[in-house]
């Protein structure tokens, strides 16, 4: 007999499934019992609504990259993670491929207009990202301000999603991924030589009021 949380498993992965395949709509509670094997009633059961199985979805992503992350860096010591980091994101890094999951970012970033607790969620996600980034990039760069590693990692993360909406979802050549990697790493020197942009924002990664 499958356990509950084998079973609640078992429901994101369809959901990721069906979302990469199909998009946003037709996803359905059908559609997903279907891919998972199991009757709409067992999924309502684990999920009773929409938006609990789309945060479940979120968290899933999340743990992807991360537990991806995480065994690469403890390989690497210091500033050559970040080099990883950056390259892990552009799909660069070889021998641990990005996962291919874009359209269903896509479709949570759809969802994020009309969902509170999905857009706080992602938020959150990238948010995280962003201050393991900022601090990757003054260990890699000492003489970049706190404020200039902030303000590098979300033009990072504003041009890694960009980027992967050009080439995953619209069907740019992937021979791109230099290209926007090239562009962060002259983003840094930038940085490095001029430092921050003074005044625009009054604190990096800040939530609208």
């Amino acid at each position: 007999m499958k356990q509950s949380g084998d079973t609640k498993s078992m429901i994101v992965s369809a959901a990721i499934d069906v979302i990469q395949r199909s998009g946003l709509p037709p996803v359905s509670y059908d559609a997903i019992a279907g891919a998972a094997g199991l009757t709409r009633q067992s999924v309502r059961y684990h999920f009773p609504d929409a938006d609990t199985l789309m945060l479940a979805v979120c968290d899933r992503l999340a743990e992807a990259y991360r537990q991806a992350l995480i065994d690469n860096a403890a390989r690497l010591d210091g500033p050559r993670r970040l080099e990883m980091f950056l390259d892990f994101y552009f799909d660069l890094l070889e021998g641990s491929p990005k996962p291919a999951d874009d359209a269903v970012y896509d479709a949570m970033m759809s969802l994020a207009t009309g969902s509170e607790p999905v857009r706080a969620n992602l938020r959150s996600q990238y948010t995280l990202l962003g201050q393991v980034i900022s601090h990757e990039f003054r260990l890699a760069h000492p003489a970049l301000s706190l404020r200039s590693a902030d303000e590098l990692s979300f033009l990072f993360v504003s041009l890694m999603y960009g980027h992967w909406k050009m080439v995953a979802s619209l069907g740019i050549s992937d021979k791109h991924n230099r290209l926007t990697r090239s562009a962060i790493d002259r983003l840094i020197r930038s940085y490095c030589e001029t430092g921050p942009v003074e005044g625009v924002v009054s604190q990096v990664w800040a939530a609208e009021c």
